[in-house]
C-alpha cells in the first residue's frame, strides 16, 4: 500500500491547561486550519482511550510535547518506533504515550504509528501560556508531518 493510499489520522495530545504540555493539542488545531483535508483530532491527555481513535486507520501520527528528547526547548524529534518511556508528572493511573502505542500495535494488526515529539523543557501547572520556542517547534513539526504525508 502506498503512503498516499494509507488511511491516516493525526492526533494531537496534551493538556492545554499545563502550559507547554498543550503543544500537541495546539498543533492539531493549527493543522486543521492549515490542512482541513487531513483527518486531525485532539487526543487530550490521551491514555488507553486513544486506541479507539486509532481503529480503522493504517497510519497514525501523534504530536505531543515531551521532556528529554531534545537539547533545546522547541526541538522536534520524529519517532518511527515507539518512543522511550519518559517519566511523567501526570497520574500514574493512566498509560503514557509509549504504553498506548505498544498496546495499539498489539491489537490493531499492521498499524503504523509515528510520534512527533516537541521538546517542552518545562511543563507549568495551570497555565495556558505556551513559550514562543514551543510555537516555533510546532511550526517545524507541522512541516515535517506534511512531508511525511506526501511521501
Amino acid at each position: 500500500m502506498t503512503n498516499s493510499a494509507k488511511r491516516t489520522r493525526v492526533i494531537g495530545c496534551g493538556n492545554p491547561l499545563m502550559g507547554n504540555d498543550g503543544a500537541g493539542v495546539l498543533a492539531a488545531e493549527m493543522l486543521k486550519e492549515l490542512r482541513p483535508d487531513i483527518d486531525t483530532i485532539e487526543g487530550g491527555t490521551g491514555g488507553i482511550g486513544l486506541i479507539n481513535d486509532m481503529e480503522g486507520f493504517d497510519r497514525i501520527i501523534i504530536i505531543d510535547a515531551m521532556l528529554g528528547i531534545g537539547e533545546n526547548k522547541g526541538d522536534i524529534k520524529i519517532f518511527y518506533e515507539t518512543p522511550p518511556v519518559i517519566p511523567s508528572t501526570m497520574s500514574i493511573h493512566d498509560a503514557g504515550i509509549s504504553e498506548v502505542i505498544e498496546v495499539a500495535k498489539e491489537i490493531i494488526p499492521g498499524i503504523e504509528i509515528i510520534t512527533v515529539g516537541i521538546e517542552a523543557d518545562f511543563v507549568e501547572e495551570y497555565s495556558e501560556y505556551i513559550d514562543p520556542e514551543i510555537i516555533a517547534g510546532i511550526d517545524k513539526a507541522l512541516k515535517e508531518i506534511v512531508i511525511i504525508l506526501e511521501k
